[in-house]
């Protein structure tokens, strides 16, 4: 027994032994990886240190002096002048005069630091205290790393790198930071970083901020000033002082209340007084931006290579007139309408360009960019394909009930038997429905297209109303070539590029004019137009002096324009809105006639009163009497069919004497050479409307026609 429990307590201790063994074996080991861990994680962070240590070092050494970091600007500055050479906008970096760390107010200082990088002074090119604090709210909940950039690593992202939120710029960025603390003091990195920064609206330093803002220098910057400008680093275009008052005056606060609890005002000082605080006004930010951001992307083609030097641009662009265009437009825009206006120099050159009531409010350019139904207006072309066809302003025509196709326009009376020149004044759209089925929908599609409309042209019956939507640059290029006497306008913005030191980059020179219209056509056009304005529908526009224009008003009162010209100076207007909603009262007639005659009264002021050429001297093929028109050998004579197709007598039936003009003139004779008298031809009605062929205005106007002459399509849908 004593045996037994001998055996029993050796073994215990064996079994004691074993498991003490196997424990000090296993604490061995795990301090051994500790100490391992420990060596090696020390060796690393050694090599890394040297790594980094080098890097800086390396960084310090290649990176420019501080006289370069000084001279450097980032981006292009452009200049844009009116005609005058007056600067109207500034465009792209502007900087102020540099001021040195004395030279800068303490308390602008004090409010980028408190509000910027609270341990500017303490660390060194990165804060590792707040990247600790960044990283422990990001690891406690908050997904997104919060931003840990110190004023240093801030400079160094915007004099050498770009704002890609990557991993390798960020460090790169720290690296630079701390060779800018290890080549430069603190008072030089913030004096670098005060006369560099952007600040919004193109503004870099603080002496530009505060003259944009404030218009001092930046010498002059009281606290809340100082304030302002510190609060803009965040987001300069949302605490924008010039665009929202109160959250530039919120962001103040913020910073004012930083400097406060660290001291550096009392509490006093730490509220923004808008009684004290006079904040500049943007003045020629509005309205003529409008021009300037349909004009200056055109550089990209006008120069010939890329340059980041800085450059002025001379423009057409009238100041006076743009004040004028801009004050018409707010004075008889209806309520919750916009309204826009181009006004050009007989030479294409644009005085004036309102793309809406306010820039500032939006940016959309409704001169250049948006697309409306013309209405009325559009009967130009309708008129100029009739004239060109054979009808004069005395011609007579009949306001009566028509249908085309199925599509009858509406009309609130028929006057019977008028004359051309009274169908035009007073828009009757029954004679514009029936001139425009004589003459051809793709006739009248492609004179708008000689005129300059670039936008789709529809050939149904209903598009000589207006139907098809147009630009009001296009519109006003077209009555513009209209007063030029029928040859083509160019319309252009830029007159001249030039570097700061005088070398012409670039020129304007006249585009090549061409003639679109004979004279005579151009005579009875601008007839019909000034007669619309004496006694028809644009009796608002008249000014005191011959203006010539047409009205238009599309249906449901959507779009209201007035088109017309005066003593070299043509000006489009177009109002109505944005969604395309009816506007109560709105016609071509009213607020935009009125527009247009307050703008023009100013335009012309100056100009001497110049009366209109509407002597209308036919040619000799249409002064012949009607019964002498196809006398001699009808071989000598071709028709033009509404699709611009020669029509032949000897191939157009089966008996070509039986050819003739009707009386209702829906063919046009045009003479291959000059014919000798002949028997007269019995007369038989042509089934096809037609007009003058491109032949005969090639002789008569002297160069080549547009040849795009979309086919009508027949049986469309009326209404398109």
């Amino acid at each position: 027994m004593a045996i037994r429990r001998g055996e029993r307590s050796r073994k215990r201790k064996r079994q004691e032994t074993s498991r003490r063994a196997e424990r000090e074996k296993t604490q061995s080991g795990w301090r051994l990886w500790l100490r391992r861990g420990i060596v090696w994680g020390g060796a690393l962070a050694l090599l890394g240190v040297i790594a980094l240590g080098s890097a800086v070092l390396f960084a310090a050494r290649s990176m420019p002096n501080y006289s370069s970091l000084m001279s450097s600007q980032n981006g292009q500055n452009v200049v844009v002048r009116a005609r005058d050479g007056t600067e109207i906008v500034v465009l792209g970096p502007s900087y102020g005069k540099w001021l040195t760390s004395e030279e800068i107010p303490q308390s602008m200082k004090d409010a980028m630091v408190a509000v910027e990088d609270r341990r500017f002074y303490s660390h060194f090119g990165v804060d590792p205290i707040g990247l600790m604090r960044a990283v422990y709210v990001w690891g406690t909940g908050d997904r997104r790393l919060g931003a840990t950039s110190t004023l240093t690593q801030q400079l160094a992202r915007n004099v050498f790198l770009n704002s890609n939120r990557t991993i390798d710029r960020k460090f790169r960025e720290a690296v630079l930071a701390m060779a800018l603390e290890a080549k430069f003091s603190k008072e030089q990195i913030l004096e670098l970083y005060l006369n560099k920064v952007y600040f919004g609206g193109g503004a870099y330093g603080i002496d530009s901020a505060s003259r944009k803002f404030f218009s001092h220098p930046a010498t002059e910057l009281s606290v809340p000033e100082a304030a302002i400008i510190a609060g803009l680093v965040k987001a300069p275009s949302r605490y924008s002082p010039t665009a929202d008052v109160d959250a530039a005056v919120g962001r103040a606060n913020v910073v004012l209340q930083l400097m406060r609890e660290q001291g550096m005002i009392s509490h006093s000082e730490a509220s923004v007084d808008l009684d004290t605080v006079k904040i500049k006004g943007e003045g020629g930010q509005n309205s003529v931006r409008y021009f300037t951001d349909w004009a200056l992307p055109q550089l990209d083609l006008l120069l010939p290579y890329d340059s980041y030097e800085p450059i002025e641009v001379w423009t057409t662009i009238d100041l006076g007139m743009q004040r004028a265009a801009t004050a018409a437009i707010k004075a008889n825009v209806p309520s919750g309408a916009q309204g826009a206006m181009v006004s050009l120099d007989r030479d294409g050159a644009i005085l004036a360009m309102v793309g809406g009531t306010d820039y500032v409010a939006t940016n959309y350019n409704r001169a250049t960019e948006s697309v409306r139904q013309p209405g009325s207006a559009w009967k130009l072309f309708v008129y100029l394909a009739a004239l060109e066809a054979g009808y004069t302003p005395d011609s007579t025509v009949h306001d009566e009930e028509t249908t085309i196709n199925g599509w009858t326009p509406r009309s609130s009376n028929y006057a019977g038997a008028i004359d051309v020149r009274a169908a035009f004044a007073y828009s009757k759209n029954t004679v514009a429905a029936q001139l425009g089925n004589e003459v051809g929908f793709g006739t009248v599609a492609s004179m708008a297209r000689r005129f300059g409309i670039t936008t789709p042209i529809s050939t149904y019956p209903s598009m000589v109303l207006g139907t098809s939507e147009t630009r009001v640059i296009d519109m006003t290029r077209a009555f513009a070539e209209v007063s030029a006497g029928g040859r083509s306008v160019e319309p252009y913005g830029i007159v001249k590029v030039a570097t700061t030191d005088g070398r012409v980059l670039y020129q304007h020179a006249q585009a090549r004019s061409n003639q679109l219209v004979p004279d005579y056509v151009a005579a009875g056009i601008t007839d019909l137009l000034q007669t619309a304005v004496n006694t028809g529908t644009g009796r608002a526009a008249q000014i005191g002096r011959p203006v010539a224009g047409k009205t238009g008003t599309t249906n449901s009162n959507k779009d209201g324009w007035f088109l017309g010209f005066s003593s070299g100076i043509t000006t489009g207007v177009w109002m109505g809105r944005d969604d395309a909603k009816p506007v109560s009262g709105l016609q071509g007639g009213t607020a935009p006639a009125r527009a247009f005659a307050a703008y023009m009264r100013y335009a012309v002021r100056d100009r001497p009163v110049e009366e209109f050429d509407t002597d209308v001297q036919l040619p000799e093929w249409q002064l012949e009497p009607d019964d002498e028109y196809l006398y001699g050998d009808p071989q000598d004579y071709y028709f033009i069919d509404e699709n611009g197709n020669l029509v032949e007598p000897s191939r157009a039936g089966d008996d070509r004497d039986a050819l003739t003009l009707p009386d209702d003139r829906t063919a046009t004779p045009v003479p291959r050479q000059q014919p000798a008298p002949a028997r007269p031809q019995p007369a038989v009605p042509s089934p096809t409307p037609q007009a003058a062929s491109d032949d005969f205005l090639e002789r008569a106007t002297g160069g080549d026609l547009p040849q795009d002459r979309p086919t009508p399509r027949r049986n469309a849908t009326p209404g398109q």
